[in-house]
């Protein structure tokens, strides 16, 4: 049975007096481990099917159907269980608090989830594995205003593996990334996928960031316009490997100045 399976999927908005035809009857289905590309131009439909799959929206008629359950009409309490305990998050602005520390960062959705009942030496564990997931381990304690975008990006990445999701949703991951941090990015999503079994769903516009995928889907017009097997699939470990040496970054502020200046106060 596919982990996700979506049927004439349609999406419509009222905007004033306009009908925004998102999604025109969207199928697809997705097994689990897979590691599917949504491509297609700005406003093809492909972020309106990633915020469906993602339980933050309904769709205006047809179903979706998640680990065999039909979640299309399900409540708002319902839809945020599926989200909390099944679906990871990561999304092109990073959406980390900027007066918490990577670790904290990390930590939030176990207050969420149900988890709150961990201890907090056990949430600082799995968050601090997720952090070792994504190369970060020495950094949990900086600041975000302390890290590079990449290393925001790791965070991210983190904070959406601390629920141990099944299901890992992308949406533009790179887009503010310069190239070779977006390959390290992308090295992080095929090893969570092979090594761990993720689903990754990742939306991108641009071509070269989904042949790293192993599926390409193509959205126009809020249509599947195509469907089928990446053929040369990109390795970002391997092109990492073949990479120069990345330049030295900066040293990062001691966290105590960046929090003292952050909140205004003298150094």
């Amino acid at each position: 049975m596919p982990v996700i399976s979506v049927r004439d999927l349609v999406k419509t908005y009222t905007v004033g007096e306009v009908i925004v035809r998102a999604l025109r009857g969207a199928d697809m289905d997705v097994e689990a481990g897979e590691f599917v590309a949504v491509t297609g131009p700005s406003g093809s439909g492909k972020s309106t099917l990633m915020h469906i799959l993602g339980c933050l929206d309904r769709p205006t008629s047809g179903r979706y159907i998640l680990d065999g359950k039909d979640v299309s009409r399900m409540s708002k309490d319902e839809l945020a269980m599926i989200r909390n305990r099944k679906i990871g998050f990561v999304f092109q602005g990073f959406n980390l608090l900027s007066r918490t520390t990577a670790l904290d960062n990390v930590e939030l959705p176990l207050l969420y989830n149900g988890a709150a009942k961990l201890k907090t030496a056990d949430r600082h564990k799995r968050a601090m594995a997720a952090l070792t997931a994504v190369g970060l381990a020495d950094r949990y304690h900086h600041y975000p205003n302390q890290l590079s975008g990449g290393q925001q990006q790791r965070v991210a990445i983190a904070r959406a593996l601390v629920t141990q999701p099944t299901i890992l949703l992308a949406d533009e991951p790179t887009g503010n990334l310069d190239t070779r941090t977006s390959v390290e990015v992308m090295d992080i999503f095929q090893r969570l996928n092979v090594e761990r079994g993720i689903t990754v769903l990742l939306i991108t516009h641009e071509t070269d960031i989904a042949e790293y995928g192993t599926r390409l889907v193509r959205f126009r017009d809020g249509r599947i316009q195509v469907d089928q097997p990446v053929l040369k699939r990109r390795d970002a470990a391997k092109e990492l490997a073949a990479l120069p040496p990345p330049e030295e970054e900066p040293a990062a502020a001691p966290a105590a100045v960046a929090s003292s200046v952050e909140h205004g106060g003298a150094v």
